[in-house]
């Protein structure tokens, strides 16, 4: 349930905070409320996994002496050879 805030702010502030909530087609109270929701969030969990990537996990096996670097030379060798 959304309440209603009073703030004071100085008057420059709030105009180049409409300005800039309009230029991003949102509200200044949208623009806001994301502000502290952001500011106020829990920062331990900071990696957030995504569906699509959740997904994509477990897809491709990739052997335990897999050398990335290796394969990434072996690749460059032979496109440029």
């Amino acid at each position: 349930m959304d309440k209603k805030l009073t703030l004071s702010l100085n008057q420059g502030v709030i105009d180049d905070a409409k300005v800039y909530a309009k230029s991003n087609n949102t509200s200044l109270s949208k623009l806001i409320e994301s502000y502290l929701a952001n500011l106020t969030k829990d920062t331990s969990d900071t990696t957030e996994i995504t569906p699509l990537v959740k997904s994509l996990s477990g897809v491709i096996d990739v052997p335990t002496d897999f050398d990335a670097k290796q394969a990434y030379g072996d690749f460059l060798t032979a496109k440029y050879a």
